[in-house]
C-alpha cells in the first residue's frame, strides 16, 4: 500500500519523497517559515525552495528547527537565471548554503535553461553551469543534481556528459500534461516533478475533474496530485493554509480509475502558466 512517506529512487540510488512541499510565492520570515513547518509536522519531508524565492533563509530555519533528524528531510533549491554559468553557480551555491545554513543539500536544479532566443551560445552555457554543478555533486555537497524547465532540446546537450540529470522538475497538471517532455525523461532515466500540479488554480474548477472528484469523494485538488502519482511523478503542491497543506498529503486512500485517466487524456491544454522555457525573458 503507497503511503505519503513513499519515495523514488533517483538513477545515483538516492531516495527521494514522492510529494515535496512547494515554497514558491511563501514570503520570507514567519509566513514562509510556519508553512514549511506545519508541512513538516503534517508528514512531508521533501521541501522545495529556490534562490529565486527569496525564502531560503526561513526555509532553513524551520528544517533546523523541526526536530526531526537531517537525514530524513529532502532539501531541494535551484540556482537562479542571472547566475548561469561556471564560476557564478559556485558563488551562488556557496550563498544558497549560507542562506540555508545546511551542511548539504539533498538536490539542487537549474532553474530555468539558457535558451536561443536570449543567447547565440545557450548550449555552452547550460554546459558551463552544469560542469560547475557536477562538482559541487562529486565533492558530495550535493546528494543529486537535476534542472527544472528543460525541454527535450534543452536536456540532449547534457546527456552526453559525465554526470547526466537526475531530476526534471517542469509545468506539470491534468491541463499541461507535458508528454513529450515526460516520455524524453523516462526514456533517459530522468525523475520528473510536477511544479503547479494544481494549475494555481486555472484548473480546479474543471467540470471533467469536479466530476472525478465527486466520484471519489475528493477534491479537485487531490485528483490532481493523484493523477501525478499515477504517472510516476512527483507533485509539489504549495500552500501556507494549513488545511490545505494537510488535505494535499491524503491522496494514499483512493485510485483513478483507467476511465479517469483515460477522461483526464483527452482534457484541452488549459492549465498552462504561459512561462514557455523558449520564450521567458529572465
Amino acid at each position: 500500500m503507497q503511503t505519503k512517506h513513499d519515495t523514488v529512487r533517483l538513477p545515483n540510488g538516492v531516495q527521494m519523497p514522492k510529494i515535496g512541499f512547494g515554497t514558491w510565492q511563501s514570503k520570507e520570515g514567519d509566513q514562509a517559515i510556519t508553512a514549511v513547518s506545519t508541512a513538516l509536522e503534517l508528514g512531508y519531508r521533501h521541501i522545495d525552495t529556490a534562490a529565486g524565492y527569496g525564502n531560503e533563509k526561513s526555509v532553513g530555519i524551520a528544517v533546523r528547527n523541526s526536530g526531526i533528524p537531517r537525514e530524513e528531510i529532502f532539501v531541494t533549491s535551484k540556482l537562479p537565471n542571472s547566475k548561469r554559468g561556471y564560476y557564478s553557480a559556485f558563488e551562488t551555491f556557496k550563498q544558497t548554503m549560507d542562506n540555508l545554513e545546511l551542511e548539504y543539500l539533498d538536490l539542487y536544479l537549474i532553474h530555468w535553461p539558457a535558451s536561443f532566443h536570449r543567447f547565440q551560445d545557450w548550449e555552452q552555457i547550460n554546459l558551463d553551469t552544469w560542469r560547475a554543478m557536477t562538482e559541487l555533486y562529486k565533492q558530495g555537497k550535493i546528494k543529486a543534481i537535476g534542472v527544472s524547465n528543460f525541454l527535450p532540446h534543452h536536456l540532449k546537450a547534457l546527456m552526453e556528459t559525465e554526470v547526466t540529470p537526475m531530476v526534471n522538475q517542469i509545468e506539470l497538471n491534468p491541463g499541461c500534461r507535458q508528454l513529450e517532455t515526460r516520455a524524453y525523461c523516462q526514456q533517459h532515466g530522468i525523475v520528473v516533478e510536477a511544479w503547479s500540479p494544481l494549475g494555481s488554480g486555472r484548473i480546479l474548477n474543471d467540470e471533467n475533474l469536479a466530476k472525478i472528484a465527486k466520484k471519489h469523494n475528493k477534491s479537485v485538488a487531490q485528483v490532481c496530485l493523484r493523477w501525478a502519482l499515477q504517472i510516476n511523478t512527483c507533485p509539489l503542491p504549495k500552500s501556507v493554509t494549513p488545511e490545505r497543506i494537510k488535505q494535499n498529503l491524503e491522496l494514499f486512500d483512493f485510485s483513478l480509475d483507467q476511465e479517469d485517466l483515460e477522461l483526464i487524456d483527452k482534457l484541452p491544454d488549459f492549465g498552462q502558466s504561459g512561462n514557455h522555457p523558449d520564450k521567458v525573458n529572465w
